[in-house]
């Protein structure tokens, strides 16, 4: 089934990619931002790291309804921690205007999942 490899390969792929973000943040950004830029930063790997997890949890269970929550949260992923790294890395404030729409991506992500499998 093709839609369970690409998400567990996608899952594996952003759990990677958070730890490498993760590592560059605690490693090569702590004497270059601020505190708080630096715990935003924080903040987006860390997202990142539980929704790959995630991912890889949709691909494992590979039904429609876990499918379709595997490319929420990866949507997720790319808005809501794409924009708190961009932000925590240019200090733009207007990029935190769309880290929520990431953040209702994750929920919708997670409300449908529970949705689908509670349905059966």
């Amino acid at each position: 089934m093709a839609d369970r490899s690409s998400l567990i390969a996608l899952g594996a792929l952003n759990g990677a990619i958070a730890v490498a973000v993760g590592a560059f943040g605690a490693h090569g950004l702590r004497e270059r931002l601020e505190p708080r830029a630096l715990e935003i930063f924080e903040t987006g790997a860390r997202y990142q790291m539980y929704h790959a997890l995630a991912i890889v949890l949709c691909g494992v269970i590979a039904t429609r309804g876990a499918v379709i929550s595997g490319w929420l949260f990866q949507a997720g992923i790319l808005v809501f921690c794409g924009s708190l790294y961009a932000l925590s890395l240019s200090g733009v404030k207007a990029l935190g205007a769309i880290t929520p729409l990431g953040g209702l991506a994750f929920l919708v992500g997670w409300g449908w999942l529970a949705w689908t499998s509670w349905r059966g």
